[in-house]
C-alpha cells in the first residue's frame, strides 16, 4: 500500500506539472484560431466560434510584405548557425579539458563554471561597445559572435568526453599514428553525439529566443529574428496587433517542436556501446 500510494502522488504532482506547462501552450492555441473581436470576448481557453485560424496565418504572413518570413529566416540563421558553432567549440573545449589537461586547466575550467552564473543581459552593452569600435553594429555578426560562447556547453561536453570517451581508444588511436585533430573529429565527436545534441537544442532554444542583444545590435527591421518582430508588431496596442503576435507567436514554436522531435531519438542512443571490449 505504501508504494502504491507513493506511485499515486508521483503521478498526480507529474499530472499537475504537465497541466501547468501546457495550459499556456493551449491558449496560444485556441487563441490564434479566433477572429480579432472574438480575442477577449470568448472563453480564453477554448476556440471561438469561427475558426480562423489560417485566415490569421495568412494575414500574419502577408503583413508589411511579408516581413515575419523574413524573421523566421533571420531567427533560423542565428539560431542554427550560433546552435552549431557553440556546440562545435564547448566539444572542443570539454574535449579538452577532459582528457588533454594542461597547467592551469583546473583554475581556467572553473572560470567558466563561474560564467555559467553570470546573468547575460550584463555583457550586452560590453558586447554593444565592443562591436560598435569594430564596426559589427546591425549585421548579423553582432547576433551570431556572442552565440558562439557557452560555458553550459563547455561543461556538459567535459562531462560527455570524460565519461563516453574511452582512454584506451584514444590511446589505440595515437598508436595507430592518428593526430589530435583527427581523433577529436573522427572518434571523440561522435561518441559526444547525445550530449552534444542536448547542448544544441539548448543552445538554439536560447538564441531563439534571444530579444535584449538584437535589440541593442539591431537597427534595420529586415536584421530583426522573430522574437523582436513580435514585440514592435506588440508594442503599437490595439486588438489587431495583439491578435498578429498571438499567431504569429505560435508559428515562431514550430520550429522548436520539430527540433525537438526530430532529435529526441538520438538521446536515446548508446553510442559508446562495444566501443570498448573488455
Amino acid at each position: 500500500m505504501p508504494r502504491l500510494a507513493g506511485r499515486v502522488l508521483l503521478r498526480g504532482v507529474l499530472l499537475i506539472g504537465a497541466i501547468y506547462f501546457l495550459i499556456p501552450v493551449w491558449w496560444l492555441i485556441t487563441a490564434a484560431t479566433k477572429s480579432s473581436s472574438q480575442l477577449f470576448s470568448s472563453s480564453p481557453l477554448w476556440f471561438g466560434e469561427n475558426f480562423s485560424l489560417f485566415d490569421n496565418i495568412t494575414a500574419v504572413l502577408t503583413r508589411q510584405d511579408g516581413m515575419f518570413l523574413r524573421w523566421m529566416l533571420n531567427s533560423v540563421i542565428y539560431a542554427g548557425g550560433g546552435a552549431a558553432g557553440a556546440t562545435l567549440l564547448g566539444a572542443a573545449a570539454g574535449y579538452v579539458f577532459a582528457k588533454l589537461p594542461f597547467r592551469g586547466s583546473g583554475a581556467l575550467f572553473g572560470v567558466v563554471l563561474a560564467s555559467i552564473l553570470l546573468p547575460t543581459s550584463l555583457l550586452v552593452m560590453p558586447l554593444y561597445l565592443l562591436f560598435s569600435s569594430l564596426g559589427l553594429i546591425n549585421t548579423m555578426w553582432a547576433v551570431i559572435i556572442p552565440s558562439l560562447a557557452s560555458p553550459f556547453g563547455v561543461f556538459l561536453a567535459r562531462i560527455a568526453a570524460q565519461e563516453s570517451v574511452p582512454d584506451e581508444l584514444l590511446e589505440a588511436a595515437r598508436i595507430d599514428g592518428a593526430g589530435e585533430a583527427r581523433i577529436f573529429f573522427r572518434i571523440a565527436l561522435p561518441l559526444m553525439m547525445p550530449a552534444l545534441l542536448t547542448v544544441f537544442l539548448f543552445s538554439f532554444v536560447g538564441i531563439w529566443n534571444n530579444f535584449f542583444l538584437p535589440m541593442v545590435t539591431l537597427n534595420d527591421s529586415e536584421l530583426w529574428p522573430a522574437m523582436l518582430g513580435l514585440y514592435f508588431w506588440g508594442n503599437q496596442p490595439s486588438e489587431l496587433n495583439y491578435h498578429f503576435v498571438i499567431t504569429g507567436s505560435l508559428l515562431s514554436i514550430i520550429p522548436l517542436a520539430i527540433a525537438f522531435i526530430g532529435l529526441q531519438r538520438y538521446w536515446r542512443m548508446d553510442l559508446t556501446a562495444g566501443a570498448v571490449k573488455l
